[in-house]
């Protein structure tokens, strides 16, 4: 992902900011000793994006990735909607345990730009309930040129939406989060229909790193520089996730992106042994045996 590239990332202030004043309220709503569960994945599992992932002979790739990774951001959806055999023949490539993340589809955010959609979602939805158990949080992205000239859109979108169906939402143009006024009435309008307010870091946009959960969900979308400072910033994540932890938080959905897609699970190999050695847990490392060799 392209998204937020800069030239030069060390010149970038890419401090993780405090968190939003609303948050820990946020996160202290439900007070119960349940782990949080925590997710982990790249955007595809294509060979060609994922050079040298794959062990040589490899046919399959969705299920060898599974054997890695316990969840993918599935962008494949943002571009077509597949139909429910797809999904199906997916679900069956999975262990038990893995969970996918899809896009709604492009007509329905940069092409209807929220109006007029709800048989465009109603088929989407008809397909990819055929994940199951497996379905994760479905995501919302809408083009860097969507403001809130179209709040009334988000309003009806947001408020339609099937409250048994995980949803979570990002915002990329600017005056969502730099007009206090509309913030506000944007998390407040997630928060009490129980959308999960996706995080994006990126190098190029540190606007868009509002810190602000709005419900016990955090959906992380980190974009790597190809930089050194890549490690030292989920190094922070690591800080902050451990905070949200104590604070919370009862899923955990982090996906990791590079410029150079390729570099996406040496960045992942890291995070993840980062989370078991700090958090607790006991997430596969993905190649653990072949991070030597990967690039």
């Amino acid at each position: 992902m392209t998204f937020g590239n800069v030239p030069n990332p060390e010149l970038v202030d890419l401090t993780l900011p405090s968190d939003h004043k609303d948050t820990k309220r946020v996160l202290n709503k439900v007070q119960d000793a349940t782990i949080p569960e925590v997710f982990v994945g790249c955007a595809k599992w294509n060979k060609a994006d994922l050079k040298g992932f794959y062990p040589k002979g490899t046919k399959d790739e969705l299920a060898y990735y599974a054997t890695q990774f316990n969840a993918i951001e599935l962008n494949a959806t943002f571009y077509r909607i597949f139909p429910p055999e797809q999904f199906s023949k997916w679900y069956d490539k999975t262990p038990s345990n893995f969970k996918f993340f899809p896009k709604l589809f492009q007509e329905i955010s940069h092409y209807k730009r929220l109006h007029e959609v709800q048989a465009v979602v109603e088929d989407y939805l008809q397909s990819a309930v055929h994940l199951k158990e497996k379905l994760g949080t479905i995501f919302l992205q809408m083009h860097s040129n969507f403001s809130p000239k179209g709040f009334d859109r988000v309003v009806a979108f947001i408020q339609s939406w099937p409250k048994q169906l995980p949803l979570a939402v990002e915002f990329r143009h600017t005056d969502w989060f730099n007009d206090p006024k509309v913030a506000e009435e944007l998390y407040q309008l997630l928060e009490a229909n129980n959308v999960s307010n996706i995080i994006v870091d990126t190098a190029g946009r540190r606007d868009l790193m509002h810190m602000r959960l709005t419900n016990t969900t955090a959906f992380v979308r980190y974009v790597g520089a190809n930089h050194e400072s890549d490690y030292s910033r989920l190094d922070d994540w690591i800080d902050r996730l451990k905070l949200w932890k104590t604070q919370g938080v009862k899923e955990i959905n982090f996906f990791i992106h590079q410029n150079i897609e390729k570099e996406s699970p040496l960045l992942s190999a890291y995070f993840t042994e980062k989370l078991n050695s700090e958090l607790g847990y006991s997430l596969k490392i993905p190649n653990e045996n072949l991070q030597q060799n990967l690039f």
